[in-house]
C-alpha cells in the first residue's frame, strides 16, 4: 500500500507521538452509573449594565441607534434531589466556554454532571463577552462606518491550535507529546472546535466577571443554599481571589485550577483571605513548560504568605497525590473523574456543610 502523502508530515509525527502516549496510560475510572436526578434546572444572568450607542449596526435592516446590555455573565445551573453540600460555580479560562466543564472532547462525563451527582448544586458561567454572555459590537462598528479611527479597534485574540499545544501542555511544543500524556489526544479536532475568540482584553478592569461573581455568590445563599465554592481555571484563576477581595459575602472557599496568576504577596493585601479554604491545584509537566514554571513559583509564595497572615491555603500538584501525566486542561482528561473525585473529597473536608 502506498504512503498517504495528503497527510502532513508535522501531523503524522503527532499521529506517532499518540499511539506512544496511548500505549503507556492507565486505566481511567468508571463514570457512575444510573439516571442523573435532579431537583431542577435552570439558567439566568448576572451582573451587566445598559449603555446607548449610534453605531450597533451597518445593516440596513436594523437600526444603528438603541440601548444594549453589555458586561453581564450568563450561568446555568442544576440542582441536586437532596442538597446538601456548598454549591459550586465552574469558572472557564481563555479563549474558551462553560463548555469546558461539560462533556469531555471524548464523549466522557464532565465536572459539571460529576458535580451534581456528588450532590453539589452545580453553576456554570460564561465570562461577560464569551459565550452566551454577548459582546458589545458598538466600537467595531464606529471604525466601520468611519465615525472613529481604525486604531481603536478592540482587541481580540484567537488561540491558534499550533501554539496552544505547549499552553495546555499537551506536549512541549507541537506537535510533541509529553509521555503518558491524559488528555484525549484522539479527539483533539472536537476539542480544538471548544475554542472561540476571547474578548477580555476590551472589557473594563476589574474584569466585569468578577463583580457578577460576588453578585452570584450572594444570589446562590439567599436561594438557601449552603453559600459558594468558586473554582476557577487559568485565566479565570485569579476571579475567585479577587471576588473574594471585593465581598466575602456568600463565598465559602476557593479553588484556582492551574491559575495564570494568584495573588501577589508583594503587593495584594492578604486579609480578605484570612480563615477562607483556598486550594490552588496543579496538573503535571509544569516546571518543563516556561509559560507555567513562575505561575506555580508565584503560587507557592501566595499560599506561604496567606498561611502566615491567617489563611488557610494549601497547594497541590496531582503527582503529589497519586495521579501523572495531566495536561492544564485536567478537567477533560482521563483520569478527570480521578480528579474530581478527589477534588470532591477535598471539599467536603475543608469545606463541609454548615450544621
Amino acid at each position: 500500500m502506498s504512503e498517504d502523502n495528503t497527510t502532513p508530515p508535522r501531523r503524522r509525527l503527532a499521529a506517532i507521538a499518540l499511539i506512544g502516549s496511548l500505549l503507556a496510560l492507565p486505566a481511567a475510572a468508571a463514570e457512575p452509573a444510573g439516571p442523573l436526578t435532579i431537583a431542577r434546572q435552570g439558567s439566568f444572568f448576572v451582573g451587566g449594565r445598559s449603555v446607548a450607542s449610534d453605531t450597533l449596526s451597518t445593516l440596513p435592516a436594523y437600526a444603528p441607534s438603541g440601548t444594549i446590555s453589555v458586561d453581564q455573565v450568563y450561568v446555568r445551573y442544576q440542582i441536586p434531589v437532596e442538597a446538601k453540600r456548598p454549591a459550586i460555580v465552574l469558572i472557564h479560562g481563555c479563549c474558551l466556554t462553560g463548555k469546558t466543564w461539560e462533556t469531555t472532547p471524548d464523549g466522557r462525563m464532565g465536572w459539571d454532571e460529576f458535580f451534581v451527582r456528588a450532590g453539589f448544586p452545580t453553576y456554570v458561567i460564561d465570562q461577560a463577552g464569551r459565550g452566551r454572555s454577548a459582546v458589545d459590537p458598538s466600537r467595531i462598528n464606529a471604525v466601520k462606518t468611519g465615525q472613529a479611527a481604525p486604531e481603536t479597534l478592540p482587541p481580540v485574540v484567537s488561540a491558534g491550535q499550533e501554539p496552544a499545544w505547549a499552553i495546555f501542555r499537551f506536549g512541549p511544543k507541537y506537535p510533541e507529546v509529553f509521555p503518558g500524556m491524559q488528555f484525549p489526544l484522539e479527539a483533539q479536532a472536537e476539542f480544538w472546535k471548544q475554542m472561540v475568540a476571547d474578548w477580555a482584553a476590551t472589557l473594563p478592569t476589574p474584569n466585569p466577571t468578577v463583580p457578577a461573581l460576588s453578585e452570584l455568590a450572594k444570589t446562590i445563599e439567599k436561594t438557601g443554599l449552603d453559600g459558594a465554592i468558586l473554582i476557577s481555571h487559568s485565566q479565570s484563576g485569579i476571579y475567585p481571589f479577587q471576588t473574594a477581595a471585593l465581598d466575602r459575602a456568600g463565598i465559602r472557599g476557593l479553588v484556582a485550577i492551574e491559575p495564570a496568576a494568584c495573588p501577589d504577596p508583594a503587593k495584594d493585601d492578604l486579609a480578605p483571605y484570612r480563615d477562607l479554604p483556598i486550594l490552588v491545584l496543579w496538573g503535571d509537566y509544569v516546571e518543563r513548560v516556561p509559560r507555567w514554571a513562575p505561575r506555580l513559583k508565584l503560587c507557592r509564595a501566595f499560599v506561604e504568605a496567606a498561611n502566615k497572615a491567617g489563611g488557610m491555603a494549601e497547594l497541590v500538584l496531582l503527582p503529589d497525590v497519586g495521579m501523572a501525566c495531566n495536561s492544564h486542561m485536567l478537567m477533560q482528561d482521563r483520569n478527570s473523574l480521578d480528579v474530581a473525585a478527589w477534588l470532591a473529597a477535598w471539599l467536603d473536608a475543608h469545606v463541609p456543610p454548615r450544621p
